[in-house]
C-alpha cells in the first residue's frame, strides 16, 4: 500500500469533508477523489451515494410513508419567500 503526506491544514480539510460525505476515513475520501477526478471525463455520480448517505435516503422515504413529509405546497411557499427575501 502506498502512503501520501498532507501538511496538517489540508489533513484536517479533508478530515472534514471526508465526515460530510459520508466516508469512514480520511484514506477512503482521498481514494475516492482521485478515483474520481482520473475518471472525471465520464458523468457517474455514484461516489456520491455513500452507504450513510444511501441510508439517510432510506430513511427519508420510511418517513415520508409513514405519512410525516413535508405537503408539496408548504415546500414551494417555502422556497418562494427564500427568493423574494
Amino acid at each position: 500500500m502506498h502512503q501520501i503526506h498532507l501538511n496538517d491544514q489540508l489533513y484536517q480539510e479533508a478530515q472534514r469533508r471526508a465526515s460530510a460525505a459520508g466516508f469512514v476515513t480520511v484514506d477512503e475520501y482521498v481514494a475516492d477523489v482521485l478515483q474520481y477526478d482520473l475518471h472525471a471525463e465520464t458523468e457517474n455520480f455514484d461516489y456520491l451515494f455513500t452507504t450513510e448517505r444511501l441510508a439517510h435516503v432510506d430513511r427519508a422515504a420510511a418517513q415520508i410513508d409513514a405519512g410525516q413529509g413535508i405537503p408539496a405546497e408548504q415546500v414551494r411557499d417555502h422556497f418562494r419567500q427564500k427568493r423574494s427575501t
